[in-house]
């Protein structure tokens, strides 16, 4: 059986906070005469005392067993009787172990088998057994690593896997010197995940499977093994939780083992009553089927996607000296959505201090000029309006300025990416180290916020798009846009002509009519996962009724720029 951490018995208090690197671990092997811990003994223990990634030490011993050792054992391990007649016993041994590992988290691959035999005999010797804490790395490799890459967690295929330079032999040690590895490799695959600590590790893992669960398997009989959307009800028959798989049938089953580390998964499984599905030609219908509907039954099992036309916008006000504002309601020259009030408030104040936009909310009316003072000797502003002046402006000296912010949010010319990266250099250049990193890092939320709106806004002007790709059995997927929302799709198989088929999904295609806004009335993020879907590698536009272009004065070209701002940042933070 595959080991859960409720199996353990174990909650590792000491550990739970304590980083993973600062924190001493024992990686164990045992081989033995048998697989039952109460009939059989224990033959050779191996182990290696890791800590910050090094090794610190090693514990090696053949164990004389008291009893024959059956000759499969001994084909397989190599550990005959004459090696071990001269051994010490396990009551010598146990004590020894147990000070070399004291105070560490106990690692093994399987650790049910080994856990199993050390306590039974710590339980018949009356040693005291003071790990609380134990990891396995079965249990580990099935929750870190998919199936198609690696179908066989023993950990002979683990150490093939991932080309360790210890390879298991069947003898104690080498198996835990093999094991050290594979522990380390597995922990890289989660460390960008966020999971550094015993804690963490421990809560992304699964959790043993809770009997009630497995009794409600009945209610997913009938889910196909194919792409689409699945949906759990509860008792009234409302949604509880909306999902997408490739498979529905593993991924909806999957529920009822316990295997989904979200501890309200279980709560939810435990109040449905159903499951309904909707078979999908592919993955991006299935995206986007899934998208609709948590917009429709906001589920309460569900943390994203329940409100697809929330977000902010950018808007220039129809003022005679006009400003940024940041609100709910998009209007057709607007900058959106942006999902977060104070990213868009940065955006809105970053353009406008470049621009030299008021930022005042003074209501000026038909005022024939705008007046926030500033100090005439260093040009300081008073008012903290970025129009400051230290004389009254006139909208003929105004206008230029509401131009050129208005230009940066439609991507008709991005001069002012000039203004503020020459800001930046001013600032290192008189050594203001601090502001400038945050000048860099406001700028560098800038690029990414209003390339993404342009991008989104670019395809959503598009009437018709209707895009193929290559899936992996040697056939097409095909997929019908019409402003930036999913009105067809469908598979041509291998060896079926895609065209007729293209040409019949746009034939059955929803008709969309466009709405208000950059974005023409489509959800966010339906268009972000169709522009995602059509621009990875492999994509062809098979047909569409206007150009497939992003605005050559937007803010695309300085992706580079900002890529390179991001990388230099990290470096800091990692420096400091």
């Amino acid at each position: 059986m595959q080991l859960t951490f409720a199996d353990l018995d174990a909650d590792g208090a000491e550990f739970s906070d304590r980083s993973l690197f600062e924190t001493t671990l024992v990686v164990v092997d045992l081989e033995t005469t048998g697989g039952s811990a109460k009939a059989d003994q224990i033959t050779e223990i191996g182990a290696v005392k890791i800590r910050g990634g090094e090794v610190i030490g090693e514990f090696a011993t053949l164990v004389d067993p008291g009893c024959r050792i059956p000759p499969q054992i001994v084909t397989l391990t190599g550990i005959t009787q004459a090696m071990v007649t001269d051994a010490p016993r396990i009551a010598e041994v146990l004590p020894s172990f147990v000070e070399f590992a004291r105070g560490a988290i106990l690692v093994a691959h399987n650790a049910r088998f080994d856990m199993g035999f050390l306590r039974q005999n710590a339980a018949r010797l009356g040693i005291d057994w003071p790990f609380t804490a134990s990891l396995c790395t079965v249990a580990m490799a099935r929750r870190i690593l998919d199936r198609d890459e690696a179908p066989s967690v023993r950990l002979s295929a683990l150490a093939d896997l991932f080309d360790v330079s210890v390879r298991p032999t069947h003898r104690a040690l080498d198996d835990a010197r093999a094991t050290v590895e594979v522990f380390h490799r597995l922990l890289e695959r989660v460390g960008n995940q966020g999971i550094t600590s015993y804690e963490d590790l421990t809560g992304f893992l699964p959790r043993r499977t809770d009997p009630r669960l497995r009794a409600k398997r009945h209610i997913a009989a009938g889910v196909p093994a194919r792409p689409g959307v699945y949906l759990f009800r509860g008792p009234s028959d409302e949604v509880l939780y909306v999902g997408t798989a490739v498979d529905l049938r593993r991924r909806v089953m999957s529920y009822f083992t316990g295997a989904d580390p979200r501890r309200r998964m279980g709560e939810m499984v435990a109040l449905a009553t159903r499951v309904d599905h909707i078979e999908c030609a592919h993955a991006l219908e299935a995206g986007v089927r899934e998208l609709r509907l948590l917009g429709a039954h906001a589920p309460a099992y569900n943390r994203r996607s329940t409100q697809p036309h929330r977000g902010w916008w950018i808007v220039l006000t129809a003022e005679r000296f006009p400003r940024f504002k940041v609100t709910r309601t998009p209007e057709p020259e607007s900058l959106g959505p942006i999902g977060n009030r104070t990213t868009a408030t940065t955006v809105a104040d970053l353009i406008a201090q470049a621009a030299g936009l008021r930022s005042c909310t003074i209501r000026l009316g038909s005022a024939t000029h705008h007046w926030c003072r500033a100090d005439a000797a260093g040009g300081r502003l008073i008012s903290g309006c970025h129009a400051g002046s230290v004389r009254p402006q006139t909208f003929s000296e105004y206008l230029p300025r509401a131009v050129a912010a208005r230009e940066l949010l439609l991507g008709e010319s991005d001069r002012l990416m000039g203004t503020l990266t020459e800001r930046l250099e001013t600032l290192s250049a008189a050594h203001m180290f601090e502001s400038a990193a945050r000048h860099r890092d406001r700028l560098t939320t800038l690029i990414d916020v209003v390339s993404r709106c342009q991008r989104l806004s670019a395809l959503c002007r598009i009437a018709e798009l209707v895009v193929a790709r290559p899936d992996d059995r040697g056939g097409w997927e095909l997929a019908v846009l019409r402003h930036g929302r999913l009105a067809s799709a469908g598979v041509a198989r291998r060896g079926v002509a895609p065209m007729p088929v293209a040409e019949a999904l746009i034939a059955s295609a929803e008709t969309v009519i466009p709405g208000a806004g950059p974005l023409l009335g489509a959800p966010t993020e339906e268009a972000a996962l169709l522009y995602r879907w059509i621009t990875e590698p492999g994509a062809r536009i098979v047909a569409c009724t206007d150009s497939f272009a992003l605005p050559a004065g937007g803010t695309e070209r300085w992706l580079t720029w900002s890529a390179g701002a991001r990388r230099a940042r990290e470096i800091t933070a990692r420096a400091s």
